[in-house]
């Protein structure tokens, strides 16, 4: 025997109690949950079932997501390669400041000494001509010539 499908009501069974009950009335029971509803069964018999909801129109299909750009993996993997970088270099310099500081004040030392061989010659000078006045500044020269590879060297000394 074909069955029919079964068919919705849409207007609720209400319940009332005689009047003449003492005690508290049962509650009827409804339907709940979504997909259940009171059916007529082709006997006649209403119960509730499981009905099958109307179909609702699908949402629409999201677009794919977009491909991620190369330069942007490009820079998602080079952003730890370079924060360990950073990171290292920093240990390094801490390892290092000590001998970096020692270095600073040898440097310090050898302009000090530059400068200083570089200034005596001027303050000695300046010092020995005001103690003596202003004596003239003697010039020696000297000019020595050999002959040959084994020659004797001969020369002469200028005193001006």
């Amino acid at each position: 025997m074909p069955r029919e499908p079964a068919a919705h009501l849409p207007t609720p069974i209400t319940w009332n109690p005689a009047p003449d009950h003492h005690c508290a009335a049962p509650m009827p029971v409804l339907p709940s949950g979504p997909g259940i509803s009171w059916v007529t069964l082709p006997d006649g018999t209403r119960t509730l079932a499981y009905t099958h909801p109307t179909p609702t129109m699908a949402a629409p299909a999201a677009a794919p997501p977009a491909a991620v750009p190369a330069w942007a993996k490009t820079t998602a993997l080079l952003a730890p390669t370079i924060g360990g970088g950073i990171g290292a270099a920093g240990i390094g310099i801490s390892y290092a400041a000590p001998g970096v500081l020692a270095m600073a004040e040898a440097l310090w030392a050898l302009i000090a000494l530059i400068a200083a061989g570089t200034l005596a010659p001027l303050l000695l000078r300046t010092g020995r001509a005001a103690g003596r006045g202003t004596a003239p500044v003697q010039h020696i020269t000297q000019n020595i010539t050999a002959s040959g590879v084994f020659g004797r060297a001969s020369g002469t000394l200028n005193n001006r």
